[in-house]
C-alpha cells in the first residue's frame, strides 16, 4: 500500500472512532438527563366536576431543570379542553399538549408550577395516566429509549484504496483564526434578569444591604395590620437575589397572621407610581384570597390597593369594594398568571398611572393581560374594577403576607424600587 494511502486510512479510522465516541457520550448524556427526569417527574391532578363540565388544577414537578416545558397526555374518556390559564393547551383527538406560559417555563429540578383549564366530559370523567414531560413519562411510568439514528459501528464510506486528492504530506500553512479559548463577546450585564446598576430618579431603591441585624430597620418598618399572630418578618442573610440580604416573610394561614414590612421613601410617592421587586416563595398560591403587596390609596378613603392571589393565580383586589382584577370568572382567570413557586426568583413590576386611572402588571418582563386596567371596561377583565371611577393617589408601599382563610407561605423580597417611570428588571 502506498505510504500516503496508509496515512489517510489511519486518519479516517481515527476520525470515525472519535465520532463514535462523541456519539456515545451524547447518547449517554441524553440518557442521564432522561433518567433524572423520569426518576423525579411528578404530575398531580385535581378536578372539580359538574354534569358535563369540569375544571382541573395540574401541578408539574420536573426531575431535571427546565428552560421551557411541554406536558402531554391522552384522554381516556373523550374529554375536551375548552379554555386554559397559565399555559397554552392544544388538543388533537384525545391527545393533549400543554406548553408553559412565558412566566412559568424556568423550573429548577424539584420545583413545582401549576396551570389550570376548563373542559367538558360525557359518560365518565376519568383522569389520564400517561403524563409525559418533555417526552419523558412521569409518576413512575416508563419511556421507551429510542435507538440512535447513527450506528457508531458504521465503516467509513470512502474506499481506503482511493488515493486522497490532497497530498497528506502538505502541512497547513496557517493556524486557525479563532482561538477556542476566547470568551463570549456578550457583556454579562446584558442579562435581562440582572438588577439595573443604578436606580435613576427612584424615590426608593433598596437591596437590603445596609441592614445590620435580623430586625428590619432604617428604610423598613414591620407592621401588623388589624391583628398579629404567628406571621413574622426578618432580614435574611442566607438568601438574596443580589448581594447578601433579603426580606423574609413567614406568612401564616388564617385572618390574624397579617405581617408586612413598610418601605420608608425619602419623598412622597409620585402620582404615577412604578414599583419593582424581586420575589421568591416556597408554596403555590392557595385558592383562598391572599395579599403580598399593599398600597394605601388616599383617593379611596385610605383603603388598600392589594396585589396577591385568588384561585391559585395572581390578582389585584381593591379593599374599599372588594373588586378584583381580573374578574373571578373562567374567562378572566385564563388571562392572569401564577406567581411561580419552588425557590426561583421572579421579577414583579407594577405601573399605576393615577391621573389616568390605569394599571399595568408585569411578571418577568411580560405584561400580564388579565392584570391590566386600561380605562375602558372589558368584561371578565376590568369591567368590575371600572364600575366606579378610579383615579388612585397611592401613599405607601408594604410587602408581606395577609391571608383571609387557608394558605401559609414563606416569601423573600429583594431589590425593591419605587419610581415615577419604569426601571425594568
Amino acid at each position: 500500500m502506498h505510504p500516503s494511502t496508509t496515512r489517510f486510512w489511519r486518519a479516517a479510522l481515527a476520525a470515525t472512532t472519535a465520532v463514535a465516541a462523541a456519539l456515545g457520550a451524547t447518547v449517554a448524556a441524553v440518557a442521564t438527563g432522561s433518567a433524572a427526569q423520569a426518576a423525579g417527574c411528578q404530575v398531580a391532578w385535581s378536578t372539580s366536576s359538574w354534569p358535563g363540565g369540569f375544571t382541573a388544577d395540574v401541578r408539574v414537578t420536573p426531575g431535571a431543570a427546565t428552560h421551557g416545558w411541554t406536558l402531554t397526555w391522552t384522554w381516556p374518556s373523550g374529554q375536551r379542553v375548552t379554555q386554559a390559564w397559565s399555559s397554552t393547551v392544544t388538543q388533537s383527538g384525545s391527545a393533549v399538549t400543554v406548553t408553559n406560559a412565558p412566566w412559568n417555563g424556568e423550573l429548577a429540578a424539584g420545583a413545582t408550577t401549576s396551570f389550570g383549564f376548563q373542559g367538558t366530559w360525557t359518560g365518565e370523567n376519568a383522569a389520564p395516566t400517561d403524563f409525559a414531560l418533555d417526552g419523558v413519562a412521569c409518576n413512575g411510568g416508563t419511556t421507551p429509549t429510542p435507538d440512535p439514528t447513527v450506528d457508531p459501528t458504521d465503516e467509513p464510506t470512502q474506499d481506503p484504496t482511493d488515493d486522497p486528492t490532497q497530498d497528506p504530506t502538505d502541512e497547513p500553512t496557517t493556524e486557525p483564526t479563532q482561538d477556542p479559548t476566547d470568551e463570549p463577546t456578550q457583556d454579562p450585564t446584558d442579562d435581562p434578569t440582572t438588577t439595573p446598576a443604578t436606580c435613576g430618579t427612584a424615590v426608593f431603591c433598596d437591596g437590603l444591604e445596609t441592614q445590620t441585624s435580623a430586625t428590619p430597620s432604617g428604610t423598613w418598618a414591620v407592621t401588623y395590620p388589624d391583628c398579629s399572630g404567628s406571621g413574622r418578618a426578618v432580614v435574611d442573610s442566607t438568601v438574596a437575589h443580589s448581594g447578601s440580604r433579603s426580606l423574609r416573610v413567614d406568612g401564616g394561614a388564617g385572618y390574624c397572621n397579617h405581617v408586612f414590612v413598610q418601605a420608608q421613601p425619602s419623598a412622597p410617592l409620585p402620582r404615577t407610581v412604578y414599583v419593582r421587586f424581586w420575589v421568591r416563595h416556597t408554596t403555590a398560591l392557595p385558592v383562598s384570597h391572599t395579599t403580598y403587596l399593599a398600597m394605601r390609596d388616599a383617593n379611596d378613603g385610605n383603603r388598600d390597593l392589594r396585589m396577591g392571589g385568588q384561585n391559585a393565580l395572581m390578582q389585584w383586589n381593591r379593599s374599599s369594594d372588594d373588586a378584583t382584577l381580573p374578574e373571578q370568572s373562567p374567562a378572566g382567570l385564563t388571562r392572569t398568571a401564577q406567581l411561580p413557586a419552588g425557590g426561583s426568583w421572579h421579577c414583579a413590576e407594577v405601573l399605576v398611572e393615577g391621573a389616568a386611572g390605569r394599571l399595568t402588571t408585569y411578571l418577568d418582563g411580560w405584561a400580564v393581560p388579565g392584570l391590566i386596567v386600561d380605562g375602558t371596561p372589558t368584561h371578565d377583565i376590568d369591567g368590575q374594577w371600572l364600575n366606579k371611577a378610579w383615579s388612585p393617589r397611592l401613599t405607601d408601599l408594604r410587602l408581606g403576607w395577609e391571608s383571609y382563610g387557608d394558605g401559609a407561605d414563606t416569601l423573600w423580597f429583594d431589590d425593591v424600587v419605587v419610581a415615577d417611570s419604569r426601571v425594568g428588571c
